[in-house]
């Protein structure tokens, strides 16, 4: 043993009760580790015992062989937390045999355990009111973590990357209990950003009367982005596909030339929205805004086995409505009357799975009812589109291929700060209602107090968010009745109340000036957001007329989930969200989307459907997807059967179609075969 150490990198000396721990390194590698009692002589402190630590058990040796492993050292160090006493008493030792030591900062975890590890004031991090090496206070994070539920390695990366930034054990873990250090929750912030445009002055439209007047009571000039949409030929006629943050005017571009055309009488105007609950609040809007001025009817299709209208009258002046109630429309053989201008809102749910292809089959179909009128009705012009959206990663394509005008406004007026912080289900309320206090008891520069919107999932949820909040609050969402939802509007606008709690479906519809957005969930109903719907809803923060800058915390759940069917945790989603860029609008087509959108197309335009399959977005196997119909007896020729009506009409997967037609055929029962499609979808 003597022969293998006497030329040894470090001889590291640290104070462990009445004895010593020792531990010997070579190239960076611990040789082994040992146990030193020192005895006092009439020449002074000398080693009295010396014993090799092997796993459990220890080997003794004889005292000599410290002093020539010692002698062979090339440096001899002492740790600081090693006594006064302790360490005056070693070096009395080593003076003996005329060797020199000094006293170094080590982790006393590692030096407790047999390692040596040297710390400097940039690696030492502080933990129980004394300082480790980030290893091992890495390994103390893992260990509160393990109580927290498991985590995601983006979770744990960014707590690492906060603990060895902060150098502060216990700052980092009091983040998993909720609190809220505002220099540790910062994620990042979004910078303001500003870009030069000359606003028009409202008065130098020349609108028809009944618009211009309602602009007029309301503003002296245009936003920017309503202002680049009208130099960009918005009341010529053209299509523009409008990109815009959240909350910078992008909805009343569609709104402007929608109602100026249908007073010109130059067609009705569609708004058309993904959801039913955005189509009802928008419907309340349009009547009480516009309403003395032109008719307003809803078209929302929420019933696919039976058409009831839901009040919907297809000779208003404007039609709101959602994608599948006016395409519903559109495979019934429903009259729309003229259509003067259609306003796609959220068009990025183009690239949504599920919904996707219908909103690319619905544009194409529209499209061809529009084009088909004008080609029998001289005096009708087909119609002007504008698309609408907050979040699009190739606008520039995307209006390429909806042959329409881009119109991009990328200014941020204030920036947004992003946070994050860890909490289950049951401590989000209390963090939410500590957010909620401190914002409101802010003032920004402007005089106004700070309010918030809080997300969260369902209903139940924001009943129960809005009872637990100090502050005066109010649930938000569209079980509320019209009188109720405009009661807390005008509420929240003279500041009144302090947050408002609402459901992520109504994100896009929910326009209040807040200062923060705080996210109880990052689910939608089951689903987790996606990039897209997450910045739209964050965008919520921070207005230049009432605030300084937005604020957004995230409030994440490791290891959390909202139903058995969600792949991924709340916090590898939060990153994801966090990171995530803007993802580019496609829609993609598997065989069951190109047959029901390819049925669609032939109910609504026979031999021509081939023609609206290849001006639709996504790349569409029209002939393959004429098999599969041939096959399915869902057509014959160019022609729907009366199976292949009920199907588009119900808008029914062809898949489950067969499913629920053999099951019939078979007389199963309702329930038995709801279990098969569900089954099958599990499959596939």
């Amino acid at each position: 043993m003597s022969r293998q150490v006497q030329q040894v990198d470090t001889l590291f000396l640290h104070e462990s009760g009445d004895d010593y721990f020792v531990v010997v390194e070579r190239d960076g590698t611990r040789v082994f580790r040992a146990k030193l009692e020192l005895k006092e002589t009439s020449a002074g402190p000398r080693p009295g015992k010396f014993r090799i630590k092997q796993d459990s058990s220890e080997e003794p040796r004889n005292p000599d062989e410290f002093v020539e492993i010692a002698r062979g050292a090339s440096r001899i160090r002492i740790s600081q937390q090693t006594s006064p006493e302790a360490r005056e008493e070693l070096q009395a030792m080593l003076d003996g045999y005329q060797l020199e030591a000094k006293a170094v900062r080590t982790c006393r975890y590692c030096a407790s355990n047999g390692r040596y590890s040297p710390i400097t004031a940039e690696t030492a991090i502080e933990a129980d009111g004394e300082h480790i090496c980030p290893d091992c206070a890495k390994r103390e994070l893992e260990r509160e973590l393990s109580y927290q539920g498991e985590m995601t390695g983006a979770a744990r990366d960014r707590l690492e990357e906060l603990l060895l930034d902060v150098q502060d054990l216990e700052r980092i873990t009091s983040l998993l209990k909720g609190h809220l250090d505002p220099d540790l929750t910062k994620f990042d912030e979004i910078s303001a950003t500003t870009d030069e445009v000359d606003n028009v002055r409202v008065d130098e439209l020349n609108l028809h009367p009944g618009v211009q007047g309602l602009l007029e009571d309301r503003f002296e000039e245009l936003l920017p982005v309503q202002s680049l949409a009208v130099e960009n030929g918005l009341f010529d006629g053209r299509d523009q596909v409008v990109v815009s943050a959240t909350a910078t005017g992008k909805t009343l571009v569609g709104e402007m030339t929608g109602l100026n055309r249908a007073l010109n009488g130059n067609g009705k105007m569609l708004f058309l929205v993904p959801l039913v609950a955005l189509a009802n609040q928008k419907h309340e809007d349009f009547r009480d805004e516009y309403g003395d001025v032109v008719d307003v009817s809803i078209r929302v299709g929420a019933s696919r086995v039976r058409d009831n209208g839901n009040q919907f009258d297809p000779n208003a002046d404007v039609i709101v409505g959602t994608y599948e109630g006016i395409d519903h429309a559109l495979r019934t053989g429903r009259d729309l009357g003229d259509i003067g201008t259609v306003v796609i809102d959220e068009v990025h749910t183009l690239q949504e799975e599920d919904r996707g292809h219908r909103l690319d089959g619905l544009i194409s179909r529209l499209k061809h009812y529009c084009e088909t009128r004008a080609e029998n009705r001289s005096e009708y012009d087909g119609g002007q589109w504008v698309y609408l959206s907050a979040t699009v990663g190739n606008p520039g394509e995307l209006a390429e291929q909806l042959r329409a005008n881009l119109v991009e406004f990328e200014e941020r007026p204030v920036p947004i700060e992003r946070h994050v912080t860890f909490a289950d289900g049951k401590e989000k309320p209390r963090i939410e209602n500590k957010l909620v206090r401190r914002e409101f008891d802010s003032e920004s520069s402007k005089g106004y107090r700070g309010q918030t919107i809080i997300f969260t999932n369902s209903r139940r949820r924001c009943h129960e968010i809005s009872r637990k909040l100090e502050y005066d609050s109010a649930p938000y969402h569209a079980g509320l009745d019209y009188g109720r939802r405009k009661k807390v509007e005008r509420m929240f606008g003279d500041q009144d109340l302090a947050a408002v709690v609402t459901t992520a479906a109504l994100a896009a519809g929910v326009d209040f000036p807040a200062s923060q957005v705080i996210f109880d969930t990052l689910a939608m109903g089951i689903e987790w957001l996606t990039v897209q719907e997450f910045h739209q809803m964050l965008g919520r923060a921070g207005r230049p007329d009432y605030h300084d800058k937005g604020k957004v915390y995230v409030l994440v759940e490791p290891d959390g989930g909202y139903h058995g069917s969600m792949e991924m945790t709340e916090d590898e989603v939060a990153f994801k969200l966090l990171k995530g860029d803007m993802e580019d609008v496609r829609t993609r087509y598997d065989e069951s989307s190109a047959v029901e959108e390819t049925l669609a197309n032939i109910t609504v335009a026979g031999k021509q459907a081939k023609k609206l399959n290849d001006r639709m977005i996504g790349d569409v196997p029209t002939k393959h997807a004429l098999g599969k119909l041939l096959q399915y007896e869902f057509i014959d020729g160019f022609e729907p059967t009366d199976l292949g009506r009920a199907v588009t009409s119900h808008f029914l997967d062809p898949e489950d179609a067969f499913i629920l037609l053999d099951g019939v055929r078979k007389e199963k029962h309702p329930y038995s075969i709801v279990a098969d499609i569900e089954l099958n979808e599990d499959e596939l």
